[in-house]
């Protein structure tokens, strides 16, 4: 009822009585009102409307419905007669008001068409969506590629053409091919490309830098034939490095300082040996990267040599997924691996307990071998610690015991087995105590990561130690060989992102990539210069803007190393009890270097 809903409603009632004819327009109208000016918070991109609108009112009204016959009388004796009497009845009906309605009109999130290739747009609410990819866009939010190679390289494909990988799968390496090359050919494009496929003989129907145009380089890859002898890879891969990047005319703009890689497309096992053509090539200087099914990961990685150049597919249409993983690892030829020029103090923490055993450690000690060959090891830029764990936790080195790769590896290699049971919460606790410290060489103001190494035994109580460290500043990576409760990992590594679960030791190896990428993105990360505390003996560090200082109680010094002397024994008046001397994070690494020298 129209008039009661008036006094129920707030002032103005223009505002606050809405009347819908929809639900969609009853939400909206709910929407609008409370957005403004309640809360004055429409969503980005949404504006509010009015529009002519009538609001209906259901209401009972009374209507004479006709006259009939009644009795009408007195109190007196023989007094009623007979008459017409008017008949009403109650009714409801609806009474329209005509009024002005409003509504909150927002653009669908795919009005701009985010998805690109082909892809289709699924609007998911106001202002998010997922785009449904076609065949080989799928690793990209957005179907785009994402694959411009900025880099200047000489890439010569080289495709299996033999009965071994059959019509169906010599057929899927053109697609890939074409759209690989679709994507990152452009007019600009800094690099020359070509094209060889083999089977028993070799030939470079597409040779280096015969294109400079998409178009004619994707008619030229139509035309290519199957052939479908035997497969000799070991053949043509020492034809290649032979006679693939040769200088003749049509080569005479290749510049010889630019880094030559072959892409290696195989689904079938060579049927002579690979191993030392592989070598020839890379001796050549020619950067190897193999692609195939997962079958044949062991003979595409001998061929490249490193796991990290070699990228496998589990079904056809993940070949498509890895067009991105082949861009980066085209573009990574020539520049440095892990975080270049990122400071960054890293701990690896490796259990050698019972529990992984004599060979399985050895594993685990080649992989924290090889993941060091991925930095540049110095005071300035990345130091590294080792601790082993068994019974108890066992420092190999500190962060500034070594200052070079070499001195590294020598030192991983003497790395000893220790047995026992292990105990991931005291080897992070050791880890906290004992490495990640001003006193034993680590850097304020650098990132500074753990990265635990286990089987998975003993982790029942790594969580507390753990969200210790990540408390402090310090990032701790999680690395788990084997069965063990995801739910106890979890705990340890504080999120999924910092967990990485291998089936097997042969495996860990392919995931080396991974995590040192992993690494790296943290690295860039900014740091709290006060965390982990860089102030010794209880000192209270303060942070300001680009340093910080520590305040020191009965100790002086800029990290309060020094305890203040009693009575008359001299004492710099420079630096008074309560220590307020301010520092930056370069100045501070020099006088970290220092101190340690000074207390050896």
């Amino acid at each position: 009822r129209w008039e009661e809903l008036q006094v129920l409603a707030s002032e103005p009632p223009e505002r606050h009585l809405l009347f819908a004819g929809d639900a969609d327009d009853a939400a909206n109208g709910l929407y609008s009102t409370l957005s403004d000016p309640i809360c004055t918070a429409t969503a980005p991109g949404c504006r509010v409307e009015s529009h002519p609108c009538e609001r209906r009112t259901l209401e009972t009204v009374k209507e004479l419905a006709g006259n009939y016959v009644c009795w009408k009388g007195s109190k007196q004796p023989n007094a009623v007669q007979a008459s017409l009497c008017p008949f009403t009845r109650w009714k409801r009906v609806l009474i329209k008001h005509p009024s002005r309605c409003f509504r909150t009109v927002c653009p669908d999130p795919c009005d701009s068409q985010p998805c690109q290739n082909g892809g289709t747009c699924v609007p998911e609410g106001l202002d998010r969506y997922h785009c449904l990819c076609l065949l080989g866009y799928g690793g990209d939010v957005h179907c785009a590629a994402k694959l411009s190679l900025e880099c200047g390289v000489d890439l010569l494909f080289l495709m299996d053409s033999s009965a071994g990988v059959t019509l169906e799968g010599f057929l899927r390496f053109k697609a890939f091919l074409k759209r690989f090359l679709q994507a990152v050919v452009g007019q600009d494009s800094p690099m020359s490309v070509g094209v060889a496929q083999y089977d028993d003989d070799v030939k470079v129907p597409i040779e280096l830098g015969q294109h400079k145009d998409a178009l004619g380089l994707m008619k030229s890859i139509d035309a290519l034939n199957f052939s479908g002898g035997r497969t000799l890879t070991g053949r043509a891969l020492q034809y290649i490095a032979q006679h693939g990047f040769r200088s003749t005319p049509v080569f005479a703009d290749v510049q010889d300082d630019v880094p030559r890689v072959v892409v290696l497309l195989t689904d079938s096992k060579s049927q002579d040996s690979v191993a030392e053509a592989a070598k020839y090539a890379k001796d050549q200087n020619i950067f190897l990267i193999g692609i195939g099914s997962s079958f044949m990961r062991a003979e595409l990685t001998t061929v490249t040599g490193n796991p990290q150049q070699t990228i496998v597919y589990s079904d056809p249409q993940d070949l498509f997924n890895r067009m991105p993983e082949l861009q980066r690892k085209i573009c990574s030829v020539g520049t440095p691996e892990g975080c270049q020029a990122q400071s960054l103090d890293l701990a690896f923490a490796v259990d050698a307990s019972s529990g992984v055993g004599l060979e399985n450690f050895l594993r685990l000690r080649h992989f924290v071998r090889s993941s060091c060959l991925h930095f540049i090891i110095n005071r300035d830029v990345t130091q590294i610690a080792l601790v082993t764990y068994g019974s108890r936790a066992h420092t190999v080195f500190a962060l500034d015991t070594h200052t070079s790769s070499s001195a590294v590896l020598q030192a991983i290699d003497q790395v000893p087995f220790l047995g026992g049971s292990g105990s991931a919460g005291s080897a992070l606790l050791h880890v906290y105590s004992d490495i990640m410290t001003v006193q034993k060489g680590a850097r304020p103001g650098v990132s500074k990561v753990v990265v635990l190494l286990t089987s998975g035994g003993g982790m029942q109580d790594a969580a507390a130690p753990a969200q210790q460290l990540r408390h402090n500043g310090i990032l701790v990576f999680v690395v788990v060989i084997g069965d063990t409760e995801r739910d106890t990992l979890l705990r340890a590594a504080g999120s999924p992102s910092y967990l990485v679960h291998i089936s097997s030791y042969e495996d860990l190896q392919y995931y080396q990539g991974l995590i040192i990428e992993r690494i790296c993105e943290e690295a860039r990360s900014p740091v709290n210069l006060c965390k982990p505390n860089p102030c010794m003996n209880q000192g209270v560090c303060i942070l300001g803007p680009g340093s910080y200082r520590c305040e020191c109680h009965g100790w002086e010094g800029p990290h309060c190393e020094t305890r203040v002397l009693r009575g008359d024994s001299p004492r710099s008046p420079a630096l008074p009890p309560h220590s307020h001397v301010q520092w930056s994070p370069r100045g501070l690494q020099h006088f970290s270097r220092a101190l340690q020298h000074s207390k050896r």
